[in-house]
């Protein structure tokens, strides 16, 4: 049975919401005594605080990372290998997300062995073991594999001013053609630029939900993928069989690892000491707001 609780559990990607908010956010947003940039800070909070009004959590929690857990570049060296360096009015603003989240009660999680992505997925499915519900706020597609019938992912696009778009399974089916439980097989076969996964040669997303669906699994693709006479065309077959090492280190990359981590209890928004923060960073408008919530 679901736990008593005032709303699900909102576990969202710091390091997503930082750098959507630093690149769509005007530098000039800057605070009062040293004049650094504070325009992640501000955007990454607005972000957070639209959907907690939209869903009233019980709990927020902020998830950090490496941005390459070590593991997986084990598995392939490439793996983000061309992300730019965090740019240094950026690096500035991450040093005091943590504290600057904590202002507003929410937790703060990180871990150096697995990236953000990782702990949402924890976090998320220790809510659900509990009985409860999580919503996983981020712009990382990869994270639609965690939806199902007691999680949402909470989708980001850039620009919009709607708020995030919630995707529960029937959503990544529709999007994908495949179900979240194959979203890690989909990305080992279809490549994510983003993270440097190049994917099979000549398969792009309809010809990977269309052998998904026909084999059923990353393996079952492979398999199919060595009969000389086998079902799949001979060009995409050959693809497929010359990388197959490589599209199960793809598979293991894309899909989520699992750490133990501890469920923080119910607590509402700390609007005195949000605002406070805020202020000190000149956000005076943002203190206004938080202080609203609570009157409201």
């Amino acid at each position: 049975m679901p736990r008593e609780s005032n709303g699900p559990l909102m576990v969202f990607d710091a390091p997503s919401l930082l750098f959507r908010a630093f690149y769509a956010l005007p530098d000039t947003i800057r605070a009062p005594d040293d004049g650094a940039a504070v325009n992640a800070l501000l955007g990454s909070v607005n972000i957070v605080l639209f959907e907690l009004e939209r869903y009233g959590p019980r709990a927020v929690v902020a998830c950090f990372g490496p941005d390459a857990a070590p593991y997986r570049t084990e598995l392939y060296p490439a793996y983000h290998a061309d992300r730019p360096e965090v740019p240094e009015g950026l690096a500035w603003q991450f040093a005091q997300a943590p504290a600057f989240y904590e202002a507003f009660g929410w937790t703060v999680a990180y871990d150096a062995a697995v990236e953000a992505d990782d702990l949402l997925g924890s976090y998320a499915a220790a809510e659900q073991a509990a009985g409860g519900r999580a919503l996983i706020l981020t712009g990382d597609r990869d994270m639609y594999q965690c939806a199902g019938e007691h999680a949402r992912v909470l989708y980001v696009k850039t620009g919009s001013k709607d708020g995030a778009e919630l995707v529960d399974a029937a959503e990544v089916r529709r999007r994908y053609g495949v179900g979240p439980e194959l979203v890690p097989d989909f990305i080992a076969l279809r490549g994510d630029p983003s993270d440097g996964l190049p994917g099979a040669k000549g398969v792009g997303e309809k010809t990977a939900a269309q052998l998904l669906g026909d084999f059923g699994s990353l393996e079952g693709v492979i398999e199919a993928s060595a009969k000389v006479t086998g079902p799949i065309r001979p060009r995409v077959a050959t693809a497929i069989r010359e990388s197959a090492h490589d599209l199960r280190a793809f598979r293991e990359i894309a899909t989520l690892r699992s750490v133990e981590v501890a469920l923080p209890p119910d607590g509402p928004l700390d609007s005195a000491r949000a605002a406070a923060a805020a202020r000190e960073l000149g956000m005076n408008r943002l203190a206004e707001r938080v202080e609203g919530l609570v009157r409201a």
